[in-house]
């Protein structure tokens, strides 16, 4: 599992926009960073997704945008692994 996964954040780093990714199991474990995310964060991350899956029961996994002034960053859970996007915002 190691190399698909490792495979994929490299994929996903490297698109456009794209400054940093983080893969997180559902305990919280940091299973990949790449770019300006920060392993220290995956728990967070992870108990974020899980409680905003709270808010509507029954529900598919919401999709978290996490907004600053300089960067976005998007998150969603699926299948006990939860993946944050760490994006620039778009410029006009």
């Amino acid at each position: 599992m190691e190399k698909p996964l490792d495979k994929c954040l490299d994929e996903i780093s490297h698109s456009a926009g794209v400054s940093g990714v983080l893969c997180a199991d559902s305990q919280g474990l940091c299973l990949g960073v790449r770019g300006k995310a920060s392993a220290s964060s995956s728990g967070t991350i992870a108990a974020l997704a899980e409680r905003a899956a709270m808010l509507e029961p029954g529900s598919q996994d919401p999709l978290i945008l996490l907004e600053g002034d300089n960067s976005q960053c998007l998150v969603h859970h699926n299948n006990s692994i939860t993946l944050a996007v760490y994006k620039s915002p778009e410029t006009s």
